[in-house]
């Protein structure tokens, strides 16, 4: 290869080298079933796109211009064998792709609780999951653990080997929480709660962030997700108490203001209360009607029907 070629292709080499292709080589047992049906699609579709490529190449050189000895049929039109492979082959795969499709969907649906930690170990009965109540705010994320009574901000922490059960929602606007390693992103909005249902397999730090633009601080929205032992979890959870702070209404409205880059703290202390208010949009001393109120009293002016309009004179 002639040197200016190696020097162009340098900065592609370099790209591809710092890459980290987490998708490819996750750590929790959901995003390997879903890396599995990644590569699986990729190829059932290879089995038509390599011959396609390969055929492309070999008719273009073929039956290039300078080649007379290629035999020229302009009044070709219909061949049943080609016609059986060009159609036959594409349903085929799609019809297998379509069945691993609908499987993997409804087994990986993030609102399913897990069956299986990994490919040759399930769930042992009365196994209760982690609970991991998520906020999503402008820009950063506070994470709820409403069995541990504790609170962080941009660093969440689960034992390996157990399933985690998130619970989402959002302060302002529409988000997405991704950690890669984990399983894929689901959607956090305000006044709704999402779930996402989790494991991971292998002790470590991992990237989390938001996969949907939410405005000005989005390129710093994001956090660290860790695998630790259970007696690491347990030291975790007990630092936090040592160290942190009490996160009750006042202190959330504080954190809710919009703020870019913010560091990792923690919380000692939550009110139990707390995140069931924030889904329910009143916080504190919010001039806002909690949604639940908004919607037992249209029921009760409705008498718990749903009306037609009535035009009015």
């Amino acid at each position: 290869m002639k040197p200016h070629r190696i020097i162009a292709l340098l900065p592609l080499v370099a790209i591809l080298s710092a890459c980290n292709a987490v998708v490819l080589h996750p750590s929790g047992d959901v995003a390997v079933q879903q890396r599995d049906l990644l590569l699986y699609a990729t190829e059932l579709m290879a089995i038509v796109i390599v011959p396609v490529a390969f055929l492309t190449i070999l008719f273009a050189w073929h039956y290039r211009h300078t080649n007379t000895k290629a035999r020229y049929e302009p009044e070709w039109h219909h061949s049943t064998k080609l016609e059986v492979v060009i159609w036959g082959v594409p349903v085929i795969i799609i019809i297998f792709l379509g069945m691993a499709t609908w499987t993997t969907a409804h087994t990986l649906d993030p609102y399913r609780q897990i069956t299986r930690i990994a490919p040759d170990q399930l769930v042992p009965p009365g196994t209760k999951p982690l609970q991991i109540e998520v906020v999503a705010l402008d820009w950063k994320w506070l994470f709820i653990y409403p069995e541990q009574g504790i609170a962080t901000v941009n660093d969440v922490a689960a034992p390996v080997n157990q399933p985690i059960e998130f619970r989402l929602t959002s302060s302002r606007v529409q988000n997405a929480l991704s950690i890669p390693a984990l399983a894929g992103q689901v959607y956090a909005m305000p006044g709704m709660e999402t779930e996402l249902h989790a494991v991971i397999n292998e002790p470590g730090d991992y990237r989390g962030y938001s996969s949907r633009f939410s405005g000005a601080g989005f390129s710093k929205m994001h956090f660290t997700f860790h695998g630790k032992s259970a007696a690491d979890f347990d030291k975790w959870v007990a630092d936090a108490k040592a160290t942190g702070t009490t996160l009750d209404s006042a202190t959330y409205l504080q954190l809710a203001v919009p703020s870019e880059g913010e560091p990792v703290h923690r919380y000692a202390n939550v009110d139990p209360e707390l995140y069931k208010t924030i889904l329910d949009r009143c916080v504190g001393q919010s001039p806002n009607m909690c949604l639940s109120t908004m919607r037992a009293n249209d029921l009760k002016k409705g008498n718990g029907l749903c009306r037609p309009n009535v035009a009015s004179n």
